[in-house]
């Protein structure tokens, strides 16, 4: 998991140049006037633009993918976001690993949140437990919200 701000780029010299480059892309060609719906980088990269309502943490079963990395980024609004260090493997309630790349599991006991405001993004690496979209001090809100889908295999 890598946690920075688009703003900032400079501030994670470490940041894989494609993981980069589709962040820097999401940052000059997606504002609060994007039409909602999913776009193409390339052929690895995607991306959907989603006007979203917060949850309890509660309500919400942490979720892991197997191919894709998630690079979650907060356009507007702020957003709970819950992880765990712990393996992905432990209960599973839903496997959708093979047809939409995720599956959702009972939350662990050792579960962290943190919260994203605007211009924060949130890097998932396959494996990585993470909760989006939770309610900050119980209080529901709408965000808009941009997820980039980087495919493993090209890194």
């Amino acid at each position: 998991m890598i946690i920075g701000n688009i703003e900032h780029l400079d501030r994670i010299p470490y940041l894989p140049q494609k993981l980069k480059n589709a962040i820097e892309y999401v940052r000059d060609n997606v504002n609060a006037n994007t039409p909602l719906g999913r776009y193409e980088i390339d052929e690895n990269i995607f991306f959907m633009v989603s006007d979203n309502s917060t949850r309890l943490a509660t309500d919400a079963n942490p979720e892991y993918h197997r191919r894709y990395i998630d690079i979650q980024i907060v356009l507007n609004g702020a957003e709970g976001m819950a992880f765990s260090a712990l393996p992905a493997h432990t209960e599973v309630i839903e496997d959708r690993l093979i047809q939409d790349d995720i599956a959702f599991v009972k939350t662990p006991s050792e579960e962290t949140m943190f919260i994203a405001h605007a211009n924060d993004f949130v890097i998932f690496y396959p494996g990585e437990l993470h909760k989006p979209l939770c309610a900050i001090n119980q209080q529901l809100a709408k965000i808009r919200k941009v997820v980039v889908k980087v495919d493993i295999n090209c890194l």
